[in-house]
């Protein structure tokens, strides 16, 4: 990760004057990732007890999803993605532009096919995504530039900005969330009523003070942030009304 600060320093003074962004951000979507996509149906189905929505293809990044709306008062267009490299696509980016969400990462890849599909990442929607990238840039992180991206969709052609870093990597180990800006259409907008809540996401990571400033300037203040061991867990009510517990812990050699 790129801090300009030293490590585990941030620039105190900044707190006092930080501006944070209006309207609010909002949660935009949970990433879960899979070593294959239909690895990631099956465990939904089998985990969640739904079967999630055709999503589409990422030519830029040679990845594809599927997608399940999630039912959220506070972030009312939530959903959670499943996403995994498609071995049949021809990307046509850049050579020294890695797969988004640290899919291409040997630690990463080899986490999932041995402990299957599993929360690595969630997106945060903000109304102007290079507003945002800049006050986090005053913050000295660097998420990458704003690139633009679509996909086809039952809904024609689907267009959003989005951070990501040409290395591919997820910031603070995933903690950090990426940013997104959608255009007209959100995928939501055409999917099914959602029968799974999401009720909590909770965050943890060794250097809180950076998480929360950082959260703080885009107006993600309500998200829980603890000290620990890089982690996200986001707990989920089932249609049964149980509750299910989505998890990721962050392997000691993935660098932050």
């Amino acid at each position: 990760m790129n801090i300009k600060s030293q490590r585990g320093t941030l620039i105190r003074s900044f707190n006092m004057h930080i501006k944070p962004l209006t309207p609010l951000a909002h949660i935009d979507h949970l990433v879960v990732a899979a070593a294959a996509l239909e690895d990631g149906v099956r465990w939904c189905q089998n985990s969640l007890g739904v079967s999630p929505e055709p999503g589409g293809e990422h030519a830029l990044f040679g990845t594809h999803n599927q997608l399940l709306r999630l039912n959220s008062h506070a972030y009312q267009q939530a959903y959670l993605e499943i996403i995994a490299i498609n071995p049949k696509a021809t990307t046509n980016r850049d050579s020294n532009q890695a797969a988004w969400f640290d899919l291409e990462d040997p630690v990463m890849k080899r986490q999932l096919m041995l402990s299957g599909p599993q929360l690595i990442h969630w997106v945060v929607r903000v109304p102007n995504i290079s507003q945002a990238v800049a006050a986090w840039r005053d913050l000295g992180i660097e998420c990458g530039p704003v690139i633009e991206a679509s996909r086809q969709s039952n809904q024609g052609l689907l267009r959003w900005k989005i951070t990501v870093r040409k290395d591919g990597k997820r910031l603070l180990g995933g903690a950090l969330p990426t940013l997104i800006e959608w255009g007209e259409t959100h995928p939501t907008d055409a999917m099914v009523e959602p029968v799974i809540t999401l009720k909590t996401l909770q965050l943890q990571h060794p250097d809180t003070r950076i998480l929360k400033d950082a959260l703080a300037v885009i107006k993600m203040n309500e998200i829980s942030v603890e000290q620990g061991p890089i982690a996200l867990r986001a707990t989920l009510i089932l249609e049964n009304k149980t509750e299910f517990s989505l998890s990721h812990n962050l392997p000691h050699s993935i660098k932050i």
